[in-house]
């Protein structure tokens, strides 16, 4: 019941948190609930104005229409894998893939109608486009020849004039219907750039995707090449296996896949290979093809693994700059000590800090966040006693989070400070010097604030500190 509810919770989400449909005259508004890559409004528009689409006309952001589309895809994944195994290893369909590749092509059907009421959005102007006239015009000069060739049961048609479904030139023909991979390259292009999914992941299952594609499609061609072939003995599976062909259909799959991953791989076992030009021109086309495709797999994979560690690289050079810039200069083991545990401190903060992010924000929502996280804790604070809200307000605005390790000065003796801090958690040790150069220890607990006039003496972290500076140079 529970996974039920998630599933229905995901799909509600992938279909409908994008882009809501209101109803109204003249097929619904159209009204974006946050800012699509898909939808951009122009120069002096407004992206929360509705767009009201003709009768009839199907918005291409509609969640039905989303959902159609998902249905199609997984049609899709289902041709991709039929066509170059029906190709290769079925002489002519079975009744059940005969119903089934019907049924299939019928949806297909149905969605080049379709197609001929859905708006479309216009590259120039990004606007969506709802004249039938226009929607036809643009559908019919660009793809709809290629989806008709697709969906059209071209092997049906052969039996009517040859009586005959296995001919190799019909089955090519059929071999179109892969145009419809089309749609999910689409689909990844939109995964890629939707926020509610992993990135790292939605890359991963598309080169996942792409691999088992090739190597299916080339185990296959290269079976047609043997079973085709005048001597079967002389062919890749038949010089292993003279009656290969009494083999099961799932056996001479194996075998095929086998083959195409040890090739695609580089393995090369030998126990399987070419025995005659047919077989050898193929191969050598299928190895350049791996050439190029083996760059495209280790470059997209590189990329990855290099983003994802990038962070603890740079953290590790850091630590090594800073220590032989602490050898080549004798520094002192203190100032050493300090300088590795604020680089530490820094990476182990980073993630809860994200300034960086915060500050490529506009001023509103980070003030908003700085309100909501800081507010309180101002609030709470004795020097603040009784000041107004607004003042409060725009002070928080300016508020950042600072960490500080232990034995860290945070403010030095006799140092002009303009900042006041605010000790949210931790402790510091206030080090107060004489003139006979005696110091006196004193220390102080969370929540207080360090603002003195004179500063006759320094601060420093007595063990893991956060505060809170606040800059006084605008006030």
């Amino acid at each position: 019941m529970r996974s039920s509810c998630c599933t229905k919770h995901f799909f509600r989400r992938f279909f409908t948190d994008e882009f809501q449909i209101n109803g109204g005259g003249g097929g619904g508004a159209l009204q974006s609930t946050f800012l699509s890559p898909e939808l951009l409004p122009s120069l002096g528009a407004s992206i929360n104005q509705t767009t009201h689409l003709r009768k009839h006309i199907i918005s291409p952001f509609n969640p039905r229409y989303r959902a159609w589309e998902m249905w199609l895809v997984v049609l899709v994944i289902y041709s991709a894998w039929i066509c170059p195994f029906e190709f290769a290893f079925l002489p002519y369909k079975q009744n059940a893939l005969f119903i089934i590749d019907h049924f299939v092509n019928a949806f297909f059907a149905i969605d080049i109608i379709l197609t001929f009421f859905v708006a479309y959005l216009d590259s120039q102007s990004y606007l969506l486009v709802d004249h039938p006239k226009k929607i036809a015009l643009r559908y019919l000069s660009t793809w709809f020849i290629f989806d008709v060739c697709s969906t059209a049961p071209l092997q049906s048609i052969s039996f009517l004039f040859t009586n005959q479904t296995g001919e190799v030139g019909f089955k090519l023909l059929n071999m179109l219907r892969l145009w419809r991979l089309r749609r999910v390259s689409s689909l990844f292009a939109r995964l890629e750039k939707d926020i509610r999914f992993n990135y790292f992941w939605t890359r991963c299952t598309k080169l996942i995707s792409v691999t088992l594609f090739a190597v299916h499609c080339a185990g296959c061609f290269n079976y047609v090449i043997a079973d085709k072939y005048p001597d079967s003995k002389q062919t890749w599976i038949g010089a292993v296996n003279p009656n290969f062909k009494e083999e099961s259909l799932w056996n001479l799959y194996i075998t095929s896949i086998y083959w195409s991953i040890t090739t695609l791989t580089t393995t090369g076992y030998g126990d399987l290979h070419a025995e005659n030009p047919r077989e050898m021109l193929f191969d050598i086309f299928y190895m350049l093809f791996n050439l190029g495709f083996t760059s495209y797999l280790i470059g997209n994979m590189t990329n990855l693994v290099v983003h994802w560690t990038s962070r603890t690289r740079n953290f590790r050079d850091s630590v090594q700059a800073a220590t032989e810039f602490a050898l080549r200069n004798q520094l002192p083991e203190r100032i050493q000590d300090q300088m590795l545990s604020h680089i530490c401190l820094k990476f182990r903060t980073e993630g809860l800090k994200q300034q960086d992010t915060l500050n490529e924000l506009p001023k509103a929502i980070r003030a908003s966040i700085a309100h909501y996280l800081f507010y309180p804790i101002v609030q709470k604070a004795c020097l603040f006693e009784g000041v107004s809200h607004d003042f409060l307000f725009q002070l928080v605005s300016d508020v950042e989070a600072e960490y500080f390790p232990p034995k860290e000065d945070i403010i030095l003796q006799n140092e002009a400070q303009t900042d006041l801090y605010i000790l949210v958690s931790g402790s510091v040790d206030l080090i107060l010097s004489h003139v006979d150069g005696h110091d006196d220890h004193d220390q102080e607990e969370e929540q207080v604030e360090i603002c003195l006039e004179n500063m006759e003496f320094y601060v420093k972290s007595h063990n893991l500190s956060q505060l809170e500076p606040q800059s006084f140079l605008k006030y």
